[in-house]
């Protein structure tokens, strides 16, 4: 055991040694790591580079005038821009009023997507903060409709889905893809799918109506608002006013519908989120004719009220139709 311990201190490496020993180690971790900072660095070998660098590149800020427009533009855009629009849900876009913050919001935003044909009456008032050639009107160019009347198209061209397909898809397609080329591919892709589920929208649509009967195809709402749809599917309709119209809800007017009700022996007539319901209610009383339900025509529904998609809304206006006019 001695002698194992005197050979072990005899091989013991003096101070000396041990400390050439380490000025080498730690030369050579010097050595190495400047060579390590000379290269280029490497990718993490689970993460796309490309992936990474989309991921870093902030969405195109897009806003719409209201909120049926946004939920074009989302299908599709899908996650390549960041949406929002002016008019809240529950108000007229035609009476609306821009606030300090849409100026702000259109001043920086990369696009700006209207509907046209003078639904956005306040359109003169924001048009100036947001750079020329970056407003895209979606229903310009589709065939129109005119106010009782007058010659003025009505605007709601969106209440037919093959019009929505033809027109307004087109158009915001077009100008996603001039703003951002690099994502034409993409953007393509989702607006053939999204055409394709509005040719099944409109069929969907024209089945369910075929349950209501000839004489009861007839829709009555505030705002006269449902002619497109009313063409495309076959329906008489009818409102207590013109959209833009000078007076809402005069006597003569309200009496005008009423005749109407008790002419034609309608079933029921409906309210619209965005009006007042005591105009309907009016008819409703002196008529003895139901109120059918509430639909959409200018707006969304919230979360949970089955219309917060387009495609969402439009059924549910098809439902509340049928189910009040079929026997």
């Amino acid at each position: 055991m001695r002698n194992l311990k005197s050979l072990a201190r005899k091989n013991r490496p003096s101070f000396a040694h041990l400390m050439v020993l380490i000025i080498g180690l730690l030369m050579t971790g010097w050595v190495v790591g400047c060579t390590q900072g000379e290269e280029e660095p490497q990718a993490d070998p689970q993460t796309d580079p490309e992936e990474s660098d989309t991921a870093e590149d902030p969405p195109l800020e897009v806003i719409t005038s209201i909120s049926i427009l946004a939920d074009l533009v989302e299908n599709v855009a899908g996650d390549r821009v960041s949406v929002d629009y002016l008019v809240p849900l529950g108000e007229e876009p035609e009476e609306y009023e821009p606030t300090p913050s849409d100026f702000q919001k259109l001043s920086e935003a990369d696009l700006f997507f209207i509907n046209g044909y003078h639904l956005e009456t306040w359109l003169d008032q924001v048009s100036q903060n947001i750079s020329e050639g970056r407003i895209v009107a979606t229903a310009e160019g589709g065939p129109t409709i005119p106010l009782e009347g007058s010659n003025i198209p009505d605007p709601h061209l969106w209440l037919d889905p093959l019009l929505v397909k033809n027109y307004y898809v087109e158009a915001i397609t077009e100008a996603l893809i001039e703003l951002d080329p690099e994502g034409k591919e993409v953007y393509q892709e989702r607006a053939e799918a999204f055409k394709e589920a509005l040719v099944e929208l409109d069929a969907w649509i024209e089945t369910k109506l075929s349950e209501v009967e000839d004489p009861h195809r007839v829709v009555i709402t505030s705002e006269n608002c449902f002619k497109y749809f009313g063409d495309a599917y076959d329906f008489y309709v009818e409102g207590i006013w013109e959209i833009n119209a000078p007076e809402e809800g005069t006597p003569q007017q309200i009496a005008k519908i009423i005749d109407l009700v008790n002419d034609k022996d309608v079933p029921a007539v409906f309210v619209e989120s965005t009006i007042n319901p005591q105009y309907m209610e009016q008819v409703s009383e002196e008529t003895g004719t139901t109120i059918g339900g509430q639909v959409y025509s200018d707006d969304l529904g919230p979360e949970g009220s089955g219309a917060c998609t387009y495609i969402d809304m439009m059924k549910t206006n098809t439902r509340v139709f049928a189910d009040a006019l079929s026997p």
